[in-house]
């Protein structure tokens, strides 16, 4: 955003006084964001939202889950009543009950979550979790309220299928907004898949396996954390488990899941690439990539060796994307065959996978 465009307005909400500050400073400190309130429980947030003037009221709300007199959870829904609707983005801890409540947060229609960052970790000055709230209290902005998966989007033309082509296996990656757009993706599945997708979402530990239980929730297809060893059934989604690399490898009558602790790559683990690289090494060109919303370029490598061996790249349009920063980068190196929202995206995948794939150009 450059310095003559609008400030984006947020809220804050949080009953620590010092997390308020710290954030606040954070924020502020990018001179496209400009604070407009500060409160102390959800009751507060309630009431202050509704009597800000038209020009002060927030695009965004950071949303602290656990809080006296009514917390967030409570808070949520009648936030999003307002009108304007804000976009809600909740902070939770880093456990598992936390990653529990930022899913059932999404549920009720919250956009986006961040947990919280330990003291260890740098706490609220950590390099990698400011990034991370600036795209997304900028990205849900510029997006406004409404989630990924609640926009209409209209019907995709359907890619050309020619023969003598098939997808063994579908590898799927994303970050930043990802939960959101994942889903979006999962609920416009009409059908099962004829194959496994295996999925990399950038999150923590513990995070993963209630982002798979959000997923599974959904009910158009199986989805768990992947457990090294399983075999890849299809018609399944696999999630890597936060902190683990998850790797697809060749076996007798089909594909097996491999976890690693190979190092971090892009900064990430799980990442991407080491999970498009092995399915390209398992599948050969057999293999269709799908790079959703999130920061950084982590994919562009794997689905460079995906198309390299004549699979195909699917991207999320930036239109869609909260941050256009992996779909956009496999979309500058022209590997992608088509770029759509995700829901869009599920109806071109169930058209290359069509009868166990049928044939993809």
């Amino acid at each position: 955003m450059s310095g003559s465009a609008t400030p984006v307005r947020v809220m804050l909400c949080d009953d620590s006084a010092t997390v308020r500050a710290a954030m606040a400073r954070l924020l502020e400190a990018d001179p496209g964001i400009r604070i407009v309130a500060r409160v102390a429980n959800g009751q507060e947030a309630v009431a202050t939202l509704a009597g800000l003037p038209a020009a002060l009221r927030p695009q965004v709300v950071l949303l602290d889950l656990e809080m006296p007199v009514m917390d967030g959870m409570t808070a949520l829904p009648l936030l999003l009543r307002q009108v304007p609707r804000p976009a809600v983005i909740v902070a939770s801890a880093l456990t598992q009950r936390g990653a529990a409540a930022a899913m059932a947060a999404l549920r009720a229609g919250a956009a986006d979550y961040i947990p919280k960052p330990g003291a260890a970790g740098g706490g609220l000055n950590d390099p990698a979790f400011r990034a991370e709230v600036l795209a997304k209290v900028k990205g849900w902005a510029r997006m406004g309220a409404a989630p990924t998966a609640a926009r209409p989007v209209a019907a995709a033309r359907p890619l050309a299928i020619l023969p003598g082509r098939g997808v063994r296996a579908i590898g799927l990656g994303c970050s930043t907004g990802g939960p959101q757009a994942l889903a979006a993706f999962v609920q416009a599945l009409a059908r099962p898949l004829p194959v496994p997708l295996l999925a990399v979402q950038h999150m923590p530990a513990g995070f993963t396996a209630m982002l798979a239980d959000h997923l599974d929730r959904l009910g158009r297809l199986p989805c768990a954390e992947a457990r090294d060893g399983e075999a890849l059934r299809p018609g399944r989604l696999y999630l890597a488990p936060g902190n683990r690399h998850l790797l697809a490898e060749a076996a007798a009558g089909g594909l097996v899941a491999r976890l690693s602790d190979a190092p971090p790559e892009n900064f990430c683990r799980p990442a991407v690439d080491p999970m498009l690289r092995s399915l390209v090494a398992a599948c050969g060109g057999a293999v269709l990539a799908v790079i959703l919303t999130g920061m950084g370029h982590d994919g562009l490598a794997g689905c460079r060796a995906v198309a390299a061996a004549g699979g195909t790249v699917l991207a999320q349009d930036e239109a869609s994307s909260v941050v256009w920063g992996m779909p956009g980068a496999v979309a500058k190196a022209g590997l992608a065959r088509a770029l759509l929202p995700p829901a869009a995206l599920a109806e071109q995948v169930q058209a290359l996978t069509a009868g166990r794939a049928g044939a993809v150009a």
